[in-house]
């Protein structure tokens, strides 16, 4: 587990209002709102535009402490708004953290390692999950998971409950699978052909067999109707 890293900023109490908030685009600068549990008031305020997109360009979840006329605040990054044709960040959303209360967030998954079953057996490694969605105390907030596959095997998976969660509560299922190596994709491909295969050859017995003019007796019908409704009773 990574802690996280701690970024301070420096913010500029704003106006409200579209036309100010189009000015402060104009001259670089991100309107932005915070807000938290023990926050009076909704804090509205602008940071340095290139300043803040150092802090989207990481991948690991930061503890941002912004400071506001001289008063700072320990913050998450709740929400950012992106212009739809330049991407340029246009709002930010913060939320103000307290001590006694837990916070809901996502944190991303990374691997580490290049597993035996691909350096050995040419599996491939599958990744379902890239962030694990979990609620937690500010002092335990982990800045990402690190998952160490090098001793995977093909067939091996790795799951939620695998991570190290003390203190932490994850709000995805314990069972989701993070990590597993599948095998070779020509094998993956040669089973598939020998399931779909299969199907094929019992149908043409069956059909060799109408051509030789073999007929069911009466009885042998009735009994071989009785067992398919068994099967397809057990089947459902």
């Amino acid at each position: 587990m990574i802690t996280p890293e701690v970024v301070d900023l420096e913010g500029k109490k704003r106006e409200t209002g579209r036309k100010a908030a189009d000015a402060l685009r104009d001259a670089m600068r991100v309107p932005c709102v915070m807000y938290g549990p023990e926050v009076d008031e909704n804090v509205h305020f602008s940071i340095d535009e290139l300043e803040f997109e150092k802090v989207l360009s990481e991948s690991k979840r930061q503890i941002l402490n912004i400071t506001v006329d001289g008063e700072e605040y320990e913050t998450l990054l709740k929400e950012v708004e992106f212009h739809p044709l330049t991407d340029r960040p246009v709002h930010a959303d913060f939320y103000v953290m307290a001590d006694d209360h837990k916070v809901t967030l996502s944190v991303p998954i990374k691997l580490e390692g290049t597993p035996v079953g691909v350096t050995e057996g040419g599996g491939r490694i599958f990744q379902p999950m890239h962030i694990l969605r979990i609620r937690v105390k500010p002092d335990l907030i982990p800045g990402a998971y690190t998952v160490d596959i090098s001793e995977l095997e093909i067939g091996d998976s790795l799951h939620v409950r695998d991570l190290e969660l003390e203190g932490i509560i994850p709000l995805d299922d314990l069972g989701r699978t993070l990590v597993t190596i599948r095998p070779p994709k020509s094998e993956a491909l040669l089973t598939s052909s020998l399931i779909t295969e299969e199907p094929e050859e019992e149908l043409e017995e069956g059909e060799e067999a109408l051509e030789e003019g073999e007929e069911l007796a009466e009885g042998e019908e009735a009994e071989e109707g009785e067992e398919t409704e068994g099967d397809e009773e057990t089947t459902e």
